[in-house]
């Protein structure tokens, strides 16, 4: 009977630490959309090749980020601190899961469903662990590989979040085509860019991780 009133205590704290850090990224990730919205103003009619080249320098540089995240968030949680110790092998798939899979939900699928929403009429999903492999994979080991040696959640988990935001809406600007601004584009991108960056974002640098460790 222990053992089940523990585990449904460590259940119970993991839930208000994980909901205590959703509802704190609310007003940043709102934030990061809205820099969005104005970077979309500036480059509406952007060319589709160029704004394909400039996904793929954001989108590796998201899977970068968030691999050092999810992997630090993992490491100093797991160990108790940033000079802790931990099994290579479970940091690695860690963080390349929370990153690579999480960052193509937020970077490629969703900003896909709202492609679809809209009807634009250039609409693609654009999968970088696939399109460009050999350059968004090393990224993530890169990432990992940085989080085993110097762990940190704090500045790095920011620029996670406004490179998520702008990788998305460069994948929207990519299926423009002529279609013309509106207020019903405008709001439609705005609230995907949110859900882009709120529930996948915080998923793989808090969530995820915290899924393997037993709070402290």
């Amino acid at each position: 009977m222990a053992i089940f009133e523990d585990s449904d205590k460590i259940d119970t704290m993991r839930f208000r630490y994980i909901s205590k850090e959703l509802k704190k990224h609310i007003p940043f990730t709102a934030f990061g959309a809205i820099t969005g919205i104005v970077l979309m103003i500036l480059f509406y009619n952007l060319p589709a090749k160029t704004s394909s080249s400039i996904f793929y320098i954001l989108h590796p540089s998201h899977v970068l980020l968030s691999a050092f995240v999810t992997a630090s968030m993992y490491k100093i949680h797991k160990t108790g601190g940033i000079k802790g110790k931990c099994r290579l092998w479970v940091l690695l798939m860690i963080g390349y899961f929370g990153s690579i899979g999480i960052a193509t939900i937020s970077d490629s699928i969703i900003p896909y469903l709202g492609e679809i929403l809209l009807g634009l009429p250039n609409r693609g999903i654009h999968l970088g662990f696939i399109e460009r492999w050999w350059l968004v994979n090393p990224l993530a080991i890169i990432g990992i590989a940085i989080a085993y040696f110097r762990p940190t959640t704090k500045f790095p988990h920011s620029g996670h979040v406004l490179l998520s935001t702008w990788a998305s809406l460069f994948h929207m600007i990519m299926a423009f085509g002529l279609i013309q601004m509106n207020w019903v584009l405008v709001i439609t991108v705005s609230i995907f860019l949110f859900l882009a960056v709120w529930i996948p974002c915080c998923i793989s640098d808090i969530v995820f991780p915290l899924l393997f460790v037993k709070p402290r």
